[in-house]
């Protein structure tokens, strides 16, 4: 079955797109967290990053970075959040990677539900250890 990004990407189901080209769209989120909450989201269907060409992925981070200095020069933000939801244990509802430039304000009240955990330094150093990887 499509997901709901492969239906908006289709015409089935209406959006506000502020971009497209010939690898990904880019719509306003129907449950924004601030005004101008956009989501850059490639053509095809791939569930995670993982299952993204490496190429198709560094296009959508350019296409992020555009919407960023697009926000800051409309809409006038002062920052933004650049975020993917990978998986479902990262909280991602729809199984189509896409990416999150959220616009930001100084006192806009906005907090994202983040809780810092605090873990023992010979723990950090031993999974530290088994993540160390060569390009």
């Amino acid at each position: 079955m499509a997901s709901i990004f492969s239906r908006i990407i289709a015409g089935e189901i209406p959006s506000v797109k502020i971009y497209e080209d010939d690898l990904c769209v880019v719509i306003l989120d129907i449950a924004p967290m601030n005004k101008g909450h956009a989501l850059v989201i490639p053509r095809e269907c791939w569930p995670t990053v993982a299952d993204c060409p490496a190429s198709i992925f560094a296009h959508l981070m350019e296409v992020a970075r555009k919407v960023d200095a697009r926000l800051r020069d409309v809409l006038q933000a002062d920052a933004t959040n650049i975020l993917i939801n990978n998986g479902p244990a990262a909280g991602q509802e729809v199984p189509h990677l896409h990416i999150h430039v959220i616009p930001r304000f100084v006192q806009d009240g906005l907090r994202l539900p983040i809780i810092k955990k605090s873990y023992e330094k010979q723990e950090i150093e031993s999974y530290g250890k088994r993540l160390v990887f060569k390009a």
